[in-house]
């Protein structure tokens, strides 16, 4: 059942960060949704960033707000789409401005533990505040990427998201339901990627990469080892830190839940090694991607002697 007191229709929208997720979904909705956007990146408060964030929201034909409260003041639903080290950080500063009964979709990859510091920051400024997780890349899907939501609004806001063409699925009412889910499969997901890249450099400074991978082929038909691992290399080359950043809210949640956690990690110093080098992927091959990676790793190694 909906809770009638909380069902409203979108009009204006409100996105905190304006990286790759809130530019893929305000792409997908200027197409489909008669809503007024709204957009606020804490890069537009850094002198060096100002005017190539001033330029991106031209170029994607959204109102840049020039600080937060200007963005989400007038806001029915906010989405806070920033890096996982600073969601709580956002929501603290949203709860200086968010109007009473505004949906807040934290769509960060947080632990649980997380979400509910920033659940109870929202609810106690008059918010309405939603655990969500994007359950796959952006791109190509845009605004139809799928989510998993959690709150206990979760039904008036899943009709809200619903209006928004937005593909979401409501996990139950408790604040870190859809974050462990997708702090969870992390594990696996950006765990396989740094697994991946450890083997195919080490296999390329062997000069054994291509053997193997067919190995690999072999031994998992289908999987298509070759193609997967160049685009994991280039995942990490150009969202490296922003993984990390994800992978220690991921360390966080299995230490919270009384585990080891060494593997996740592992695989927040692989994603923020390759992803701190700063390197452009282009569109290269495997063993390009690879040489260039361990020239940059070389370099960067030789400096600090």
């Amino acid at each position: 059942m909906i809770d009638n007191m909380h069902l409203k229709d979108p009009e204006n929208i409100a996105l905190i960060g304006f990286g790759e997720a809130a530019q893929a979904f305000h792409q997908g909705w200027s197409s489909n949704i008669s809503c007024q956007f709204a957009a606020f990146d804490i890069k537009s408060l850094d002198p060096d960033l100002t005017a190539s964030q001033t330029a991106i929201y031209a170029r994607s034909g959204i109102s840049g707000a020039g600080d937060l409260g200007a963005c989400i003041r007038d806001a029915d639903g906010i989405f806070s789409l920033v890096t996982a080290d600073q969601a709580l950080i956002a929501a603290e500063n949203a709860a200086q401005y968010i109007a009473k009964n505004c949906y807040y979709f934290d769509c960060n990859s947080c632990a649980p533990d997380t979400k509910k510091a920033a659940s109870k920051i929202i609810t106690a400024a008059g918010g309405i505040y939603l655990d969500v997780a994007i359950m796959a890349p952006v791109y190509p899907k845009l605004h139809r990427a799928p989510l998993l939501v959690s709150g206990p609004n979760g039904n008036a806001a899943l009709a809200f998201l619903t209006q928004m063409d937005m593909g979401a699925e409501l996990m139950g009412a408790e604040i870190g339901r859809a974050s462990s889910i997708k702090m969870i499969r992390s594990i696996v997901m950006k765990g396989l990627e740094a697994i991946v890249a450890e083997c195919v450099l080490s296999g390329r400074k062997a000069g054994v990469e291509n053997i193997v991978l067919d190995t690999l082929e072999k031994t998992y038909p289908g999987f298509g080892w070759h193609e997967r691992a160049s685009y994991m290399l280039e995942r990490m080359m150009v969202h490296g830190p922003r993984r990390a950043a994800e992978m220690r809210e991921v360390a966080l949640t299995v230490e919270q839940l009384g585990l080891d956690n060494s593997m996740s990690k592992a695989t927040t110093n692989w994603q923020q090694k390759i992803g701190r080098l700063g390197l452009p992927a282009g569109d290269e091959t495997l063993s390009e991607r690879a040489d260039k990676i361990l020239s940059a790793l070389v370099n960067k190694n030789s400096k600090k002697s």
